[in-house]
């Protein structure tokens, strides 16, 4: 009974088009009301208690660390290695977007971030040399999902912080799957590329490769910096996030000298409007959450699912078909908020590694960000290339069906997540 009226409120109160936030608070009051001990002291508590977090001080200055990133010329330099590097190859540019998609992953964590930067830089380039449009604009949507999988992640730290699972544990398992990703989009990118003939970049001479390789040292010792500390335990996700941000500016202002003290401003104006958006959604679900627990739904799901509790590999392949579904109307953050506590208790139950499911979880969580109507990434996209968004679904196609492919995979094979994490972490 309360299971319905859960989603029966919440899908209600986003049919009427109001902010995520406030479905979310909403329907912890729906539940309240249900229970019969509304109290709105006990709202005020928990939305306090959401935002009041040290993990979660990682997002913003993940979020700034971006935008530095994006207006600092980092990004730029990353992209011109990578073309120094593959750009004279068949299809060259495609694999410069993916290589480059793969290393950005591990320095921002956003999808949004990383999707624009890309297609900024990129997209002039392959429309001037020939390049079908909506296939490369498809081909840099599928790379920016890779961001919140290798670390440093945002939805890593906002699932762990929700499903109370270590967010350097999911860190480190998101590296593997993240590089099969990578790789996944380069033989989807090969194939879709045998009938396209178009001119190749100029291959560059080994002195030119070494003068970006020179100009591009400080942006490619970020990860290095970061990851390598969180796995050598120097610091925590959330001292590693101060540490991207303080990096990204000092590099951007004093060794490329493309910041200006003057410019930080509009950039921590806008890393705190974003800010401001996702620790509110975090704030409204703990309300919901609290009466989630209160109200025992995941004992309600658990008995509904009873009967493929002892397959785990059904039940992944249950929820995963699930959350792609969800994934097509719902974007990435609310995605997390709303269902991990309520499936990290049954999957628990089901004896499933919960760093395992937390990885399964955000990459299936992304692929809808892909996908229409609602497809975020894919909006960023069209916007930058100026064309039609049916274009660019089209064009996303042959990498849509590579990452199903994958996500298959990792269902049927856990290990190939399971056994690297541990060895990682």
């Amino acid at each position: 009974m309360a299971l319905g009226i859960f989603l029966l409120s919440l899908a209600g109160f986003m049919f009427l088009g109001m902010p995520i936030a406030f479905a979310l608070v909403l329907t912890g009051i729906t539940l309240m009301w249900h229970l019969d001990f509304f109290d709105a002291q006990l709202i005020a508590q928990n939305l306090i208690n959401g935002a009041d977090s040290f993990p979660l001080m990682a997002v913003p200055f993940f979020i700034l660390a971006g935008e530095v990133m994006n207006a600092g010329g980092i990004s730029k330099r990353i992209i011109n290695l990578a073309i120094s590097c593959v750009g004279h190859r068949r299809g060259g540019l495609g694999y410069v977007a993916i290589i480059a998609a793969v290393i950005l992953a591990s320095l921002s964590g956003s999808a949004i971030a990383d999707t624009a930067a890309l297609a900024t830089l990129l997209l002039p380039m392959m429309r001037n040399n020939g390049y079908p449009i909506g296939r490369s604009a498809g081909l840099i949507a599928a790379g920016g999902i890779i961001a919140p999988i290798i670390p440093p992640s945002m939805p890593f730290i906002i699932f762990g912080v929700t499903a109370n699972q270590s967010i350097s544990k999911l860190f480190m398992a998101g590296i593997v799957p993240g590089i099969i990703m990578g790789l996944g989009l380069v033989l989807a990118w090969k194939w879709s590329m045998k009938t396209v003939d178009v001119e190749p970049q100029p291959r560059q001479n080994i002195k030119t490769r070494l003068r970006v390789a020179k100009d591009g040292f400080f942006a490619l010792l970020m990860p290095v910096i970061i990851i390598g500390g969180l796995r050598g335990g120097l610091f925590t996700p959330t001292e590693a996030a101060v540490i991207a941000a303080g990096y990204a500016m000092i590099i951007s202002l004093l060794v490329y000298r493309e910041l200006k003290i003057s410019d930080l401003i509009p950039l921590f104006i806008q890393a705190a409007y974003t800010t401001s958006i996702v620790m509110f959604l975090c704030a409204a679900a703990i309300v919901s959450s609290y009466m989630v627990t209160l109200a025992d739904l995941p004992a309600e799901l658990i008995s509904i699912l009873e009967p493929i509790m002892d397959s785990p590999r059904t039940l992944m392949a249950t929820i995963v078909v699930v959350m792609l579904l969800i994934g097509m109307v719902m974007d990435l953050t609310p995605t997390i908020l709303i269902l991990a506590p309520v499936t990290i208790p049954l999957i628990i139950k089901a004896g499933i590694d919960p760093i395992y499911f937390g990885v399964m979880f955000i990459m299936v969580g992304c692929v809808g960000l892909i996908t229409p109507p609602v497809g975020t990434v894919l909006s960023v996209v069209s916007s930058v290339a100026k064309e039609p968004l049916e274009k660019i679904t089209r064009g996303i196609l042959p990498f849509l069906f590579a990452y199903m492919a994958i996500i298959v995979l990792f269902v049927i094979f856990p290990e190939i997540i399971t056994v690297p994490a541990k060895l990682l972490y």
